[in-house]
Parts: structure tokens; C-alpha cells; sequence
């Protein structure tokens, strides 16, 4: 969009010019072509070929426990290359390097990175395009939360929640696809949303982790909307109550008695659990589905 030239005159406003979506026409020599018909006679090769996962994948927030279950995941269905973002990958240094000695074959590599930065972002994902070659799929996993009454929220900490799960995720995305469309070969992009995007959370007040949430569901559907014609599929994922370290501790053990009582389930969710929804938005299996929100909740937004 050409901005005008005094956003302080509204005069100005009448000539500015702005700029349209282009949307993919589908055809065989697009970037969105239908697939090409399964000819493999075997079924078992067929059933596993359907949910291959190929190329090289960035996972930003990756040495938390619910990324390094999604990239363990990824590998086993097929991932070449793996590069794990994180503010501090060493904080599972371990866990990596069993994932480097269960898939000896696949390169995986870690970088330090702040997401609110773009110019270390811009870098890491320069430095990922020289050791892995490509970009081919983005998970983004980081993010924060806080817990506090809206009447008493610091305005830097709510500044900090949306900057770093919003604007970081979009920082990343952009960066990603920028790669994608310069090797002309598409790509796959997965935002981990909540359902707290969906719903206000009970009993623990975070606005500031709620709004930033559902910006993102909006932001994957904006991008969806935009970059389809350059054959990126942009999903999400909105996980419910995950049993990771952020949802422990017996100074939550009251919550956490309140959130298995109001899920049909009946629990919380294991990070497991998230992996299959994971796999199949970066799976050939889903090269018809963009835009989409994928719930793993055990039910708990139906109420």
C-alpha cells in the first residue's frame, strides 16, 4: 500500500492506492496443482507415503517440551533437515542430542534466536538456508504467558506477551516464506494457536495470552489468503491444557483440579497428543488443507 504523504491530513487519504490479493488459479502450472494420483500398489507403502514429511523444517520455540515432541514427530515421518530456534536450546541439550542419535541420517542443528528481533531472525534463517539448503516448513511453538487481573497487567508485560507470541510468529513467518518463494517450491507453515484463542480461559485471568492467541488464528487465515498462490499452506494448531512444566506445581493444583472437572476428557492432554495434528498439516497428506485450525483439546471448548 503507498501511504499517503501526511497521514495527519485526511485529504491525503483519497490518494492512496492499495494493492490486491492474487489468488492461485489452480491450474497444473501454478503453485497449487492437484496432486498427482497414487499409483503405489503396496498399501502399507501407500499408507505411510501419505503422511511423509519432507525437506527441511524451522521450529521456533522447538527445546520446549511440546516442540522437541513435534520434531521428534517430524523426523519419524520422513524430515531430511531440522533446525531448532529457541532463546536457549541448551536448556535441552540432552533431549537433542538423542534425537541426533535416533535419526542419524537427518541434520538437525539449533540456533539462539529471539523472535521479536527481526534482524536475528532474518540471520538465523539465512544461516539455516546455508546448513540445511532450504526451507521447506515453519512450526512456530514459541511463546509466553501471564497470569494477572487486567485491572493490575504492567503495560510492558502485556506489550512483551503479544510481541513475542504475535509479532514473533509473524517476524518468523515472513522470513520463512520469503525462503519458500525464492525456491519456487512452496512450502508448509503451522502456527501453535491455543484454545485460548477461542475461548476465555477459566479461572485464571490472561488477557494479554488470550488476545495474542487470537490474533493468531486471524494472522494464519490472513496468510493463508495471501501466500496460497505461491503454494505455502498456512494452518494452525490449538492446543487445550497441556501436562508440560508451565501447567505444574502444586500452586496451580486447584486450577488444574478445575480444567479435568469442565473437559469431557476428563484430563489434561499428554504433548504427545499433539504430534499427530502436527504431522499432518506438514504432511504430503494435507496438500488441500490451508487456513485451517486443528483443535487438541479433549473437548474442552465445547462448553
Amino acid at each position: 500500500m503507498t501511504a499517503p504523504k501526511d497521514i495527519s491530513n485526511r485529504d491525503e487519504l483519497t490518494k492512496r492506492a492499495v494493492p490486491s490479493m492474487v489468488l492461485s488459479d489452480g491450474s497444473s502450472s501454478s503453485m497449487t496443482p492437484p496432486p498427482a494420483t497414487n499409483t503405489e500398489s503396496d498399501p502399507t507403502t501407500a499408507a505411510q507415503k501419505r503422511f511423509t514429511v519432507q525437506g527441511n523444517a524451522v521450529v521456533t520455540g522447538g527445546a520446549g517440551t511440546l516442540g522437541l515432541q513435534s520434531c521428534n514427530a517430524l523426523l519419524e515421518h520422513g524430515l531430511n533437515g531440522l533446525m531448532i530456534m529457541d532463546m536457549d536450546p541448551t536448556i535441552s541439550q540432552k533431549e537433542i542430542e538423542g534425537l541426533r542419535v535416533k535419526f542419524p541420517k537427518a541434520k538437525i542443528a539449533t540456533l539462539k534466536v529471539d523472535v521479536t528481533d527481526e534482524v536475528a531472525v532474518e540471520s538465523a534463517f539465512e544461516e539455516t538456508t546455508k546448513v540445511l539448503g532450504s526451507v521447506d516448513a515453519l512450526l512456530c511453538f514459541v511463546g509466553v504467558v501471564g497470569c494477572i487481573d487486567s485491572l493490575e497487567m504492567p503495560i510492558p508485560q502485556w506489550r512483551k506477551i503479544m510481541d513475542i507470541n504475535t509479532t514473533g510468529s509473524f517476524i518468523c513467518a515472513q522470513a520463512a516464506a520469503k525462503r519458500m518463494v525464492a525456491q519456487g517450491t512452496g512450502g508448509s507453515i503451522t502456527f501453535v494457536a491455543s484454545i485460548s484463542g477461542h475461548r476465555v480461559n477459566f479461572p485464571q485471568p490472561q488477557a494479554a495470552y488470550n488476545v495474542s492467541k487470537a490474533a493468531i488464528l486471524m494472522l494464519k487465515s490472513c496468510l493463508a489468503a495471501e501466500w496460497a498462490r505461491y503454494g505455502i499452506r498456512t494452518n494452525s494448531v490449538s492446543p487445550g491444557y497441556m501436562d508440560t512444566i508451565l501447567n505444574a506445581g502444586d500452586g496451580i493444583a486447584e486450577h488444574r483440579r478445575i480444567w479435568a472437572e469442565r473437559n469431557p476428557s476428563g484430563r489434561m492432554g499428554n504433548p504427545s497428543e499433539l504430534t499427530g495434528a502436527i504431522v499432518l498439516l506438514a504432511s504430503t497428506a494435507s496438500t488441500y488443507i490451508n487456513g485451517a485450525d486443528i483443535v487438541v483439546d479433549g473437548g474442552q471448548i465445547v462448553f
